[in-house]
């Protein structure tokens, strides 16, 4: 349905907002750095909050700071009122709205940012600028990459880190958290500031303060009486950052049922939420009289606090500071810490943990008794454990030393760095991660480096395209995940020129003059930050715009992946026009690296002589294709991670074995899953889903298989010429075709005309390709040109015979007397399918772990490591 004017009209209004922003950036990052101005930013601008706004008062209040002038970014003005009048009239303190065109104008041009959380993926850091990320806890439940799946949804995390010329580090789990848990050990070239917490130095009140508090509280609408004890419920949120949830009807209906238990003259029960959560709490009129205002700093409210209930919150870790009860509500700590992780054992929290309300009740009623369910008595000795643990440096001198380090220019023994773990450091540029050759031999490859030797880091463009995500999802754990999101600060020309394909515009004589390169270099920051690496690779390179950005690294040597014949891929008219010109604009750049590495020896000769012109014979060297052999063997139907070996055969007859007649389908299930693990049952059950829908049963055919993108250079019509010959004369013969592409209509037409329609599977593409090689009798590759198609590894891993087409580098594909090579011509290929029916074609034994090791060294000594 064609878009409506309105739609147009919303569509084009965000254009030129999107417009509007690079100009306003690029202009704004083209002026000076304003040398006195600060920029805070708490929880995405929630209010004027945490660390930052403990550091904001004490730097405005310090005389010799005056010069200071400060801007608070805010998510809503309106919706912050009160903190905007309470500096209305103050010279000195502004305001801007997250997301608008001041915001990104501050961000370009303050001297000091400081944050508790994260800048927009926009931000780069200037050259001059000083960026004190505080982060905003100690961490009880895992975080980062310590999380299942966490690698992906802690992007701009990492990113904002990577950046940060401090970070603050009250005790060693915060240490931990960034250099384990965010990955920071061995890139991260800023300091941590292991000094008190500012925030927590906010707890500290007097009585006066404590009843000016309140006050606020109430003049929000809080009911509290004097005469009561204050008791804050603190739950962490439960959600993603880039989905948030609400829960705010289960948080009222706990508040709700344990403020009906407990003696209401004695306690009042108050509800904090988090900030992801806190628009939704306060548009709900029944929270009114318990509900935290956002606006009062949380350790503020701490400081009123009698008795914190939290769960998973590192909220508890900042309250340990009182000195005051910690009881935990914790009705899914089961769940939670099976699926997130905790870093404290259960066992060693410094409080009662309840899992129900009834618990919290008889916590609450018991608290100051002085029986042994006391929980300040009970849990004595936990407590000052975990004080000792979180809050070692907290003697309300945090503020103090974060501005004295960081403003007054005054660094003492609290300032750490230098994190790196004599690992040699790699950036490798991944490609988009396609469903192809290249992204899978890059895959095997990071299974395969030694990840004791290599600290590997990984970037590749970010989407959220569901077969990306299960690429990006295969990525060794070991490996650290740098995406790139967000775009080029620079301005719309600019960017175009950058991104350009044209070869003439990516011609260096034009794409690395003085402006580009700035513009290149501020890139790398926004991506990487200070990050440095000792090899830089662009393992893709097909991309000239990463072969210009990874060419205006800080350091390193940058080496340059090809992998096929580049001048056969730029001269093929079938080739797509996109394809060719972005090879065409990547070539002109190869003089940028220092090493052109392709992946086999054979195909070096090819390109050393065919590039001559772009690059001296001594940058070209060859590296080949690593394989992940378990996976491939697995994925085929060999041996399961973890459990003795499953097969339809055996498992059917342990089964008869074992049931009667009576036994049902869940219970033959049940009995294969205690035998073998669900994951192997679902993988066996997926692998004969698939031969099933792919390669039926078909006793006496003899089935030859392929598997390849449906591209010109791939030559399937070649192919299926050879087969309609080899099939008219034994028709007990079939072809499957593995992959899909641009050709694959013209294919099946061609294989209709040929009457090739029941003897030819087009079967696309395939989540497990493995079993269905493996299955088959003879695997065919008609290529004009290749580089090292890892389909011929793979299938002689699976032990099968090979007929393949004399493609230039084919000799450096195959061991020498494995397979058949035949001519690039129908007639050819033909005759080496015929040579396999009649037994002349045959599998040899092929060493895959020794030709791993050699490949991988082949590797380190490509891009300079060995």
């Amino acid at each position: 349905m064609a878009a409506g004017p309105r739609a147009r009209a919303r569509k084009l209004a965000r254009r030129v907002k999107v417009a509007a922003d690079y100009e306003r950036v690029a202009f704004a990052r083209r002026s000076s750095i304003d040398e006195s101005l600060v920029v805070y930013e708490s929880f995405s601008g929630n209010g004027m909050l945490c660390n930052p706004e403990a550091i904001f008062r004490a730097l405005l209040a310090a005389p010799d700071l005056g010069h200071l002038k400060h801007t608070w970014v805010l998510a809503d003005l309106e919706q912050h009122a009160a903190t905007v009048a309470e500096f209305a009239d103050h010279p000195r303190v502004n305001f801007v709205e997250a997301g608008s065109h001041d915001y990104l104008g501050v961000l370009a041009k303050a001297k000091y940012l400081v944050n508790n959380a994260t800048f927009p993926p926009q931000f780069g850091k200037r050259k001059g600028q000083v960026y004190l990320n505080t982060w905003h806890g100690t961490p009880l439940k895992a975080m980062g990459y310590d999380i299942p799946g966490g690698a992906l949804d802690t992007r701009n995390v990492v990113r904002n880190m990577l950046a940060a010329d401090y970070l603050l580090a009250p005790n060693d789990d915060t240490r931990r958290m960034y250099l384990d848990a965010y990955r920071m050990t061995d890139i991260f070239r800023g300091s941590l500031l292991e000094t008190a917490t500012p925030r927590i130095d906010r707890q500290n009140l007097d009585e006066d303060q404590r009843v000016q508090v309140k006050e606020r509280l109430r003049a929000a609408g809080v009911k509290l009486d004097d005469a009561q004890q204050v008791i804050v419920y603190a739950p962490t949120w439960k959600g993603n950052f880039y989905a948030p949830t609400n829960d705010v009807r289960q948080l009222r209906a706990r508040v709700e049922e344990v403020s009906a238990q407990i003696d209401s003259s004695r306690y009042r029960l108050l509800l904090k939420v988090h900030q992801q959560v806190y628009k939704h709490a306060v548009s709900d009129p029944a929270l009114k009289e318990m509900l935290v205002p956002n606006d009062i700093p949380t350790n503020v409210v701490l400081g009123v606090t009698d008795v914190l209930i939290t769960d998973y919150s590192s909220i508890f870790t900042d309250f340990l500071a009182t000195g005051r009860p910690v009881l935990f509500f914790a009705p899914d700590i089961d769940t939670y810490q099976a699926g997130r992780g905790l870093y404290l054992p259960v066992d060693e929290w410094p409080g009662p943990v309840s899992r129900d309300i009834a618990g919290v009740v008889a916590d609450i009623d018991n608290l100051g008794t002085g029986v042994p369910d006391d929980p300040v008595v009970r849990y004595a000795d936990r407590y000052e454990t975990a004080r000792r643990r979180y809050c070692p440096r907290e003697d309300g001198t945090g503020t103090e030393r974060v501005v004295d380090i960081v403003f007054r220019g005054r660094p003492g023994p609290e300032v750490a760095s230098g994190f790196d773990d004599d690992r040699t450091s790699v950036l490798i540029h991944l490609g988009g991660m396609l469903d192809n050759g290249i992204t899978t031999s890059a895959l095997c490859l990071l299974d395969n480096i030694d990840h004791d030797r290599f600290d590997v880091s990984v970037t590749f463009p970010w989407s959220n395209n569901r077969n990306r995500l299960r690429q990006f999802a295969r990525i060794n754990p070991r490996v650290r995940l740098l995406p790139r999101f967000g775009g080029i600060n620079g301005t719309k020309a600019q960017v175009k020129t950058l991104l350009s394909k044209n070869p003439v515009l990516a011609d260096p004589r034009f794409s690395h003059q003085p402006r580009h390169r700035a513009l290149l270099r501020d890139e790398w920051v926004r991506c990487f930050g200070d990050s440095r690496f000792d090899y830089v690779v662009d393992f893709s390179g097909y991309s000239p715009f990463w072969v210009k950005l990874l060419a205006n690294r800080p350091s390193g040597e940058f080496s340059v992946w090809l992998h096929n014949d580049i001048k056969a891929e730029v001269s093929n008219p079938a080739r797509a026009k996109g394809v060719r010109a972005s090879v065409s604009s990547t070539m002109v750049l190869y003089g940028l690296a220092d090493r052109l590495v392709s992946v086999s020896p054979a195909l070096d000769d090819v390109n050393r002589e065919k590039l001559a012109d772009l690059a001296p014979a001594e940058v070209f060297t060859y590296a080949r294709n690593t394989i992940n052999v378990d996976r491939i063997v697995h994925m085929a139907g060999g041996a399961p991670v973890g459990r003795r070996a499953l097969s339809a055969d055996t498992s059917a007859a342990e089964l008869a074995a074992s049931s009667d007649a009576s036994t049902s389908l869940p219970q033959a299930v049940a009995r294969l899953i205690d035998d073998y693990g669900a994951n192997n049952v679902r993988d066996e059950v997926q692998r004969l889903e698939t031969l099933a829908t792919v390669l039926p049963p078909a006793p006496g055919v003899r089935t030859f298989v392929t598997a390849g993108r449906l591209s010109a250079e791939k030559n399937h019509a070649r192919m299926l010429r050879a087969f309609a010959k080899v099939h008219e004369e034994d028709p007990a013969t079939r072809l499957i075709l593995l992959g899909n592409g641009p050709l694959r209509g013209s294919l099946m037409e061609l294989a209709a005309e040929l009457g090739l329609t029941s003897a030819v599977t087009f079967a696309g593409h395939q989540d497990n390709p493995y079993v269905i090689v493996a299955n088959s009798d003879c695997f065919v590759l008609s290529s004009d040109y290749e580089g090292q198609p890892m389909v011929l590894l793979e299938a002689m891993v699976l032990g099968r015979p090979v007929v393949t087409t004399e493609f230039g580098s084919v000799r450096g594909a195959l061991p020498e007397g494995y397979g058949r090579i035949v001519a690039l011509k129908v007639g050819a290929l033909a005759d080496g399918l015929r040579a396999f029916l009649r037994g002349e074609v045959t599998s040899l034994p092929f060493d895959a772990a020794a030709y791993n090791r050699t490949a991988t060294g082949e590797f380190y000594r490509a891009i300079g490591a060995s």
